[in-house]
């Protein structure tokens, strides 16, 4: 039994943020999957790009660095070349300047280094859930999703707490700089280019530079040199450091990326289980070993990085389709995780499937998701806490989805519980 099912034509606008604010248009990715896997779309807004909607192609696609760039930007906005190189992060870059940067926090962000803060997130998740399930009825984004995010991204960090929730408003107001819930500078709407250099170009990146920049100098008063930011500052093996604007565009995207993702993926995990009841038994009663697929299960199913843009470096053809060099290409991310081709049932919520090669993560190539190991940890740990304590979740109202084609969630989702 599929848990809810895509109400667009099969036509839908890929260009336009309004297409997805009633979720995915599933329909119009089945569509291309079949009949056009490169197709190309039209943009008022800007260039127009072609679609690659196939979970192969995709990934053959994002492994080849050297046809398909990423220096050119990962959004399907135009930029300037300037406006490029003042908003980059090393997301923006290809091999081997991605590889040079990526090496200096690789390591904070490993398996083992963010395994050992499980018993902080599982603290954290019982402290959340204790609050929150009392009520019966509340918002599980807000009051449970967007809680644990936040609060593990300033123990990693070593961000003061009182600090966490003006950055994580911040980091909404980047990432989501489509949804005019998120911010007042919305990107279609905006009428000035005032804030073009900064990340997104939103004042949320304005604002965020500042914050970091007296971070450091605070902490560099303090003699304090633990943690991933003092990491990412010590020079490299040949001498090197990242520059100033490096460094707090690298924090804007920890700020954004290290929040909404993992947020929009628990939810899509508890909006599952108030339309499937049998999956909320299933985790209660079956093993531990069942976490370790259905973790990723739930990943795929959310898929909330929906597509990453690269820039052709070169003619090539795909398809029976020339794709011309400097043209753009949506990878939707989003599509190959519904592949009838690489999953079976992909509309179904499958806990022990295996194996699942979904590409929540952006895996293929040399850009997969830094934080995908405190993303599983979190996803996982917050779900057992919350089967050990309820019988039932239902909805309890409208739910409502981000307005963007990059992020995809459910920002409001209305439920109401009984407490075991």
């Amino acid at each position: 039994m599929t848990i809810w099912k895509p109400n667009d034509d099969g036509n839908a606008d890929l260009s336009s943020y309004d297409s997805f604010v009633t979720g995915v248009p599933h329909n119009t990715f089945a569509r291309m999957r079949k009949e056009a896997p490169l197709e190309w779309s039209e943009w008022d807004g800007g260039e127009g790009f072609w679609n690659v909607s196939r979970h192969k192609d995709i990934l053959a696609l994002n492994r080849n660095y050297g046809l398909l760039s990423s220096a050119r930007g990962i959004r399907m906005e135009d930029q300037t070349y300037e406006e490029y190189l003042a908003r980059r992060t090393f997301q923006e870059t290809d091999p081997p300047e991605h590889t040079r940067v990526r090496l200096k926090v690789a390591r904070a962000f490993s398996k083992s280094t963010i395994s050992r803060f499980e018993d902080q997130i599982r603290q954290i998740c019982i402290k959340i859930l204790g609050r929150t399930l009392s009520a019966g009825e509340f918002d599980a984004t807000q009051d449970i999703a967007r809680q644990l995010p936040m609060r593990m991204l300033g123990r990693i960090l070593g961000l003061p707490e009182q600090d966490l929730e003006w950055l994580v408003t911040k980091g909404d107001a980047l990432i989501a700089n489509t949804d005019p819930d998120f911010t007042d500078h919305v990107l279609d709407q905006m009428t000035s280019d005032e804030f073009r250099m900064m990340p997104f170009n939103s004042p949320a990146g304005a604002e965020l530079y500042t914050y970091a920049r007296q971070l450091m100098r605070e902490r560099e008063q303090r003699g304090d040199t633990d943690g991933i930011l003092h990491m990412m500052l010590q020079p490299d093996e040949s001498g090197s450091v990242i520059s100033d604007r490096e460094f707090r565009n690298f924090f804007c995207l920890l700020v954004a990326a290290g929040n909404d993702t993992t947020r929009y993926s628990i939810a899509a995990a508890i909006h599952a289980l108030c339309h499937q009841p049998h999956l909320l038994c299933q985790l209660r009663k079956s093993g531990s070993e069942i976490w370790e697929t259905a973790t990723d299960e739930f990943i795929r199913w959310a898929s909330p990085t929906m597509h990453f843009r690269r820039t052709a470096t070169r003619d090539f053809e795909m398809h029976g389709k020339l794709v011309r060099a400097n043209q753009k290409i949506l990878l939707w991310f989003v599509s190959g995780n519904r592949d009838e081709e690489a999953f079976n049932n992909p509309f179904n919520i499958d806990l022990y499937r295996s194996p699942n090669r979904h590409l929540a993560f952006g895996q293929g190539g040399p850009h997969i998701c830094l934080g995908i190991w405190l993303a599983r940890l979190e996803v996982k740990v917050l779900l057992q806490e919350l089967v050990k304590r309820v019988a039932t979740i239902e909805a309890n109202g409208e739910i409502a989805y981000l307005r963007s084609n990059f992020i995809g969630g459910i920002k409001s989702l209305p439920v109401k519980i009984t407490a075991l």
